[in-house]
This record gives C-alpha cells, structure tokens and sequence, in this order.
C-alpha cells in the first residue's frame, strides 16, 4: 500500500504511474498480439475484421473500466481518510452491481449483433468473420469487469505493481496460444477471439486469488456483503458518470469507423493498425493520468489542499515529457510500426496508407497528454460531470470533422480531426482548473 498524503509528489507519480504505464501497454499487447497474427497468419480479411470489431469492444471495455474508476476515486478517499471499513464495503458494492450490468452487457453484445454490424456498415466480404469475432469476444466482458475492480481496489491503496505482474502473465499467455493455434496449427479467426477470453479470464482468477490470500485487509467480510444504500448511490454518482464518460469515446470512434468502412478493405486494415499504434501511444498517457487522480483523491479525502495542487503540476510535466518521447518514436519508426500487421501481396499500399497517417498523429501526440492530464485532475476530485463535457465535447468535435475530411484526405484527414478535438478540450477545461488550483495556494 502507498499512502500519497506525505513525501514528495514527485515519487508517488512515478512510483504509481510507471507500472500502470507498463500495464497500460500489456493490455494493448493483450490486442495488439491478436491483431499482428491474425494480420500475418489469418491474412488482410481477419486484420480487417478484428478491426472493424474492436471500437465496439473497446466501447465495453472502456465503460467497464469506467465504472471501475470512478469506484476506484471513492475507494482512494476512503484509504486517504483512513476509512478501511468504507473501503471495503465499496468494494463489496461495486463488485456486486458490475457482474450484474457486465453480464447483461455480454448477452445483449451477442444477440445484437447483426445490428451493430448493419450499423457499421460492415462489407460483405469480411461480414461472418467479423461476427464470430465479436460475438465471442464479448463473452469476455464479465472477466474484464472482475478484473478491473479488482485492480482498482488494489490501486486505491497505492498499488500500482501487482495489477501489472497479472497482465505480464496473461499477456505472455494470451501470445504463445496465439502462436501455438494460429501460427503452427492456422486456426482461424474463432481461435483468436478464444484465446482472448480465456486470457482475460486467467487475470481476472489470479485477482480473486491474490486478494484472498495477499491482501485480506480489502476483502469484504461476510457481514459487508450487504446492499447499502448510501455507498451504492455513492458509487453510481462516480461509476457511472465515468462509465459514460469513457463510453463516449468508443461510440465517436464507432462513427469515425464508419467513415473508414467507405473507404475500402485497405484502408480498413490500415487504420485499424495506426489505432493499434496510436492507443500505445496515448493510453499510457491515461496511466499517469491515473496516477494523478488516485493521488488527488488521497490528498482530498485528507484534507490536504496545497499537495493537491503540487501533485498536479508534476503530473503534468512527466504527460509532457512522455508525449515528447513518444512522438518522436513514432515519427522515426512509424514505417517499421505498421508493417507489424500485415504481410503478403496487399501490405505496401497497407504500410504506405499508414505511414502517412503517424508521420502527422505523431506531432498532435502532445495534446492528449495535456487534456489526460486536466481530466486526472477533475476525476481526483469527484469532478465527474467537467470529465464528461470535456470528453464529449473532444469526441463530437473529432467526430463532425472526421466527416468532413476523411472522404477527401482519406485516414490523414482523422488526424487532423483528432488535434481540432483535443484542442476543444482544453479551451474547455484549462481555465477552469487553472482557477481552482490558484485558490489553493498556501
């Protein structure tokens, strides 16, 4: 456990932050390895399919993960106030009311989904493969919520390391069967979403393990398995705020999706892999962000406004400093990135359309550092409805604008979309906590 209300802001961060950036990038891998097979073994149909499937499934999983944050914020004021009792009665209620929505998520994924892919205007020539995939996937969706709960309890507490050690494994996992069944035995696209669920459901066992016999002190106690009110009402107030915050976003890419759907398979498959490259681009940038608003919360449920407003302003410098790093990375190596994902006779026109694409997303790479930042810092402080009008307010910007460019520039055009909508973002939320962390000053 890490108590963040004491010591230098500037460790707890880092300390915090860079399992959850290590862990942020296992679970890319966690996808990203089934896309490189399938792209290479399988061929462009499945790296098509896989990609026309994972907005939809990144829709679930990010509203799952949504409600675990914002369950997490309230259990981090609670260890901050030294109220381990609360804790785990939040813990209690949120596991107990997440299995419930995940699995009618998951059953509501499967039967709809000919509607879903109707919607997304799905070609017909990749249409069945694409719906095997999605419906197997989303049958993971009760391990994932397990999962994330879990790891949002433990991080609650500081705990940072021991989600990442269940990633490492399941991912490590998640490749060799991956390998084994589709490059050895060329299995087909039902294999890949298979080993999928069954990685995520080895994570989600190892997390009940653990916290049975490694942290006994978070796990509710028979008499706290109890419906309460009060703290339930408590955790819809931050889950579910956060939940459609982070729903949000999905359904803005679902609709840029469909943008890209008109422009071919080629295109399909090339956007799908520079996704790949730009959520291991941006999404560790939301693990420093979740270093930022567990460490607020902390400091907030103690009282403590003066490290609140320090911690922060670290936060900040270690976003833009990652965002730095990685769009030079990006830039020099973006060829190299995308040629990851597919082989054989269609890959140049695939790996050109793609390179074009990441020598322009990754100069905009600083944007999302800096709105990550600010949205860390108003989910620390129970600020859930300034997260919600900052993301939709990103995502519709983004969205309108990918309309209007995609037909004419093709993918580059969404690149240019993603930097107007973050840019929106931040003339929203950028005033408004510059003001509140000045009134914090000693």
């Amino acid at each position: 456990m890490r108590d963040m209300t004491k010591g230098s802001p500037f460790s707890h961060l880092w300390h915090y932050a860079l399992p959850l950036l290590l862990a942020n990038w296992l679970q890319l891998a966690y996808n990203a390895i089934d896309s490189i097979i399938a792209g290479r073994f399988i061929g462009q149909n499945a790296l098509a399919a896989e990609g026309i499937a994972a907005p939809v499934m990144n829709l679930v999983i990010l509203s799952i993960s949504g409600l675990c944050i914002g369950a997490g914020i309230l259990m981090s004021e609670s260890f901050g106030a030294k109220k381990m009792d609360q804790l785990r009665k939040t813990i209690a209620v949120a596991l107990s009311s997440g299995i419930v929505i995940s699995l009618i998520i998951a059953s509501g994924g499967i039967i709809f989904s000919d509607a879903i892919l109707r919607f997304l205007e799905v070609p017909a020539d990749i249409y069945d493969i694409t719906k095997t995939y999605l419906r197997i996937t989303f049958i993971g969706a009760p391990f994932t919520f397990t999962y994330n709960a879990l790891a949002a309890a433990m991080k609650s507490v500081g705990d940072s390391k021991t989600p990442l050690r269940f990633l490492a494994f399941c991912s490590i996992l998640n490749a060799i069967l991956d390998l084994i069944l589709l490059g050895i035995f060329h299995r087909g696209i039902f294999t890949s979403a298979a080993t999928t669920v069954f990685a995520e459901a080895a994570s989600a066992l190892l997390a009940i393990f653990y916290m049975i016999h490694k942290t006994p002190e978070l796990v509710p106690s028979r008499e706290e398995w109890t419906y309460e009110p009060a703290i339930f009402k408590k955790v819809v107030s931050y889950g579910a705020p956060t939940a459609l915050q982070q729903a949000i976003q999905p359904i803005g890419k679902l609709l840029i999706q469909s943008q890209v759907n008109m422009l071919g398979v080629s295109s399909i498959a090339a956007f799908h892999a520079v996704t790949k490259a730009d959520d291991f681009a941006c999404i560790p940038e939301q693990g420093i962000s979740s270093s930022i608003s567990t460490y607020i919360a902390q400091n907030n449920g103690a009282g403590k406004r003066e490290r609140i407003r320090k911690g922060f302003f670290t936060g900040i410098a270690m976003e833009l400093s990652y965002g730095i790093f990685i769009a030079i990375v990006t830039f020099l190596f973006r060829k190299q990135i995308v040629s990851l994902f597919i082989t054989g006779t269609a890959a140049d026109m695939v790996i050109a359309e793609g390179a074009k694409y990441l020598s322009i997303m990754a100069f905009f790479y600083l944007w999302p550092a800096m709105t990550n930042g600010f949205q860390g810092y108003f989910r620390g402080m129970g600020r859930m409805k300034m997260t919600i009008l900052g993301t939709t307010s990103q995502i519709s910007i983004r969205t309108l604008f990918t309309i209007l460019l995609a037909q004419k520039m093709g993918i580059q055009g969404i690149a240019y979309a993603s930097m107007i909508g973050w840019s929106a973002m931040l003339l929203f939320e950028v005033p408004i906590a510059l003001h509140e962390l000045s009134d914090m000053k000693e």
